[in-house]
């Protein structure tokens, strides 16, 4: 468990970071924060001398204690070295290791350093990372959001970094609420090519697997509505599962249930990723049921995993590490000087045929 003291400076370092306590400004008296923290005034004497030696406040003698911007000057002057904060829901999974290798390999070329954080698309974890990133005083920043289809309380952060004009651009998704620039896959795109490749096929009873607190998703399945509209074909609700963080562990359970009850009914399914899609095939083998034959599937982002699978997934290009090395090249470019450089950019996803689709007759 933090010692008091370590608690009120972490939440008066979090005011100072997310803009809530401005630099010049002045924050409560020592009486005020004793009241307000119920602790004693040697604690927060503590806190207060701790944050004055980070570079985070100021004292000044009969007028009280104000926001320092010191700690920016401390960090950014260690290193003629510029350095690129980078921040991603995940690391070591999926399509990210390809992502940061383009990164990485853009700024390398013009020697800049990168400081990687994760979030596990955890929005607690992801204000750490941007604290983590503040307090350094990265030169600018690449960012995958966290949850990024549901209320984001960090938005704050964000702002902080614009007014300190430090550059910065999303990739794989946003924040509808912020205006900034982007790289991202057209995953309304991806999702109805895939869709459309189904009922190419002869397909008519076609579910949907969406992760639905992330952007991705919702677009994901705004592809697949479309589609079907197109080929007049009725939106079933009861062919939707959906999924989020918090309920991913829960996923192979609640597919086994989804697939019993829809057995007799469906006969292809577009999957939110080649993650879920070799889930699907996973659980599909458990319960007997023959993929292509019995079910088709489709994933999305043709990802290692696919390729390395013992099933040869059908699926759909994600530019993964061109859109790092283009994302690390947006903010080079804008700490140059660069103008008119994109707002947002779209990448367009390209079906790759594997053995999971297969053509149903007509009746």
């Amino acid at each position: 468990m933090k010692p008091k003291y370590q608690i009120i400076l972490d939440d008066l370092k979090s005011h100072i970071l997310s803009g809530t306590y401005k630099a010049g400004e002045k924050i409560p008296s020592e009486f005020a924060l004793q009241e307000e923290y119920n602790v004693s005034r040697q604690t927060i004497r503590k806190a207060i001398l701790d944050l004055s030696n980070e570079g985070f406040l100021r004292s000044e003698k009969g007028s009280g204690t104000y926001v320092s911007t010191q700690y920016r000057s401390r960090t950014s002057g260690k290193t003629t070295n510029r350095t690129i904060g980078v921040i991603t829901t995940y690391i070591s999974d999926y399509i990210f290791p390809s992502i940061i290798r383009g990164i990485e390999s853009r700024l390398n070329e013009d020697n800049y350093s990168l400081l990687l954080a994760s979030t596990n698309n955890d929005i607690s974890q992801e204000k750490k990372a941007l604290e983590m990133m503040l307090s350094y005083g990265v030169d600018g920043l690449i960012i995958e959001p966290t949850r990024s289809n549901v209320y984001n309380p960090n938005i704050a952060y964000y702002l902080s970094f614009k007014e300190q004009e430090v550059p910065f651009t999303m990739i794989n998704a946003y924040y509808e609420e912020l205006e900034v620039p982007f790289f991202c896959l057209d995953d309304v795109q991806s999702s109805y090519l895939a869709t459309r490749e189904l009922i190419s096929k002869g397909h008519t009873h076609i579910g949907i697997i969406a992760k639905m607190d992330d952007l991705q998703g919702k677009f994901r399945l705004k592809g697949f509505i479309k589609a079907l509209g197109e080929a007049k074909l009725r939106f079933q609700q009861e062919h939707v599962l959906s999924f989020d963080t918090a309920t991913k562990s829960n996923l192979s359970a609640n597919l086994e249930m989804y697939l019993n009850d829809n057995r007799d009914d469906l006969t292809a399914l577009v999957c939110y990723n080649d993650e879920v899609g070799l889930e699907v095939v996973h659980v599909c083998r458990k319960l007997g049921i023959s993929i292509p034959d019995e079910l088709s599937i489709i994933g999305q982002d043709n990802s290692y995993i696919a390729k390395n699978a013992n099933i040869k997934l059908t699926t759909l290009t994600h530019p993964q590490e061109q859109m790092g090395r283009d994302a690390a090249d947006w903010v080079i470019k804008n700490l140059q000087g660069k103008k008119d450089l994109p707002t947002n950019t779209y990448y367009q996803p390209v079906l790759i045929e594997g053995e999971t689709v297969k053509v149903i007759e007509v009746e």
